[in-house]
């Protein structure tokens, strides 16, 4: 049986990590940092999405900055044709 992550890679899914940053609730002029992980769809990111919709809803600290990068670490394969022979002994 494939690994689920495998199976969501297959779909067309990409590891994406999101910093995120938020306002302390204690003190709110202070910033921390939270890195997310998982893997998800670009451009939509409804995974993300819905983690930052439960972070609005349910957690104190506001949030301040979402920086996201995206890869899909499936793809089609990449060929490039080259002109010569290579000989090998």
């Amino acid at each position: 049986m494939a690994s689920k992550d495998f199976l969501l890679q297959v779909q067309g899914y990409g590891l994406t990590t999101a910093e995120i940053h938020y306002r302390m609730p204690d003190h709110p002029t202070l910033l921390q940092l939270y890195i997310w992980q998982e893997y998800d769809v670009a451009p939509s990111f409804p995974t993300l999405r819905s983690f930052l919709d439960y972070w609005r809803r349910e957690l104190e600290g506001a949030l301040y900055s979402v920086r996201v990068a995206h890869n899909r670490l499936i793809k089609p394969a990449e060929w490039r044709a080259v002109d010569g022979i290579i000989q090998v002994h």
